[in-house]
């Protein structure tokens, strides 16, 4: 009797750690998601603190922490998309900082 009870209680034991970790992540790639964003603004230069190039949208200002030469233009029109990493602060203290994943 003991020994079915134990063999219940570690089967019980073991679903609910299984339980805990599909729900984590589940909870990991729910936010991953929401993080990664497409928008469309434009492209335009701030010459202080040494001068950097953020994207100005109907939802907000970004700040892409690496955006390709070719688009390093003040006034041009993009549709990006991009992960926000809101992991990092920048020296600027403008816009959310992001990882361009493509742009156009």
């Amino acid at each position: 009797m003991n020994k079915t009870k134990d063999k219940m209680n570690k089967i019980l034991i073991a679903i609910g750690i299984l339980a805990i970790l599909l729900f984590s992540v589940f909870l990991v790639g729910w936010k991953s998601e929401k993080s990664v964003i497409s928008e469309i603004g434009t492209i335009k230069f701030f010459p202080f603190e040494g001068g950097f190039y953020g994207i100005i949208t109907e939802k907000g200002n970004y700040l892409p922490l690496n955006l390709p030469e070719e688009f390093k233009k003040d006034g041009l029109k993009v549709w990006f998309k991009a992960r926000v990493r809101e992991d990092i602060v920048t020296i600027y203290g403008w816009g959310k900082p992001i990882e361009i994943l493509e742009i156009k």
